[in-house]
């Protein structure tokens, strides 16, 4: 296995590629889709929401917990996960800050 030279790449070439990581399975995309329309969930709702298993969303709200987009507490035997707001704006920050450094009015080619 080779070795990451993330090193070359400025912090917030890093953080954009981890957070495009997070962001690259559609499973992810739909719990954090569902979770901004709710606003929380418990994460047996997203078994009937998303129609996987339950250790298949385990691990991908793990990656997105990894990287700070949602949190989670725990109720009783449940754990109820939310989006974080300061890291989902910071995320947005991110992504606005690439998209808009292009401007498709002066193409190059």
């Amino acid at each position: 296995m080779g070795v990451t030279k993330t090193a070359l790449f400025t912090a917030e070439q890093n953080e954009f590629a981890l957070i495009a990581k997070a962001l690259a399975h559609p499973a992810r995309v739909a719990i954090l889709m569902h979770l901004a329309k709710t606003d929380q969930c418990i994460t047996g709702n997203l078994v009937d929401v998303l129609g996987l298993a339950q250790p298949t969303i385990s691990q991908h709200l793990k990656e997105l917990k990894y990287i700070g987009l949602i949190k989670g507490t725990v109720e009783g035997t449940s754990v109820c996960y939310c989006i974080d707001p300061t890291r989902w704006q910071e995320m947005k920050h991110l992504l606005m800050t690439m998209f808009t450094q292009f401007d498709p009015e002066e193409r190059c080619c």
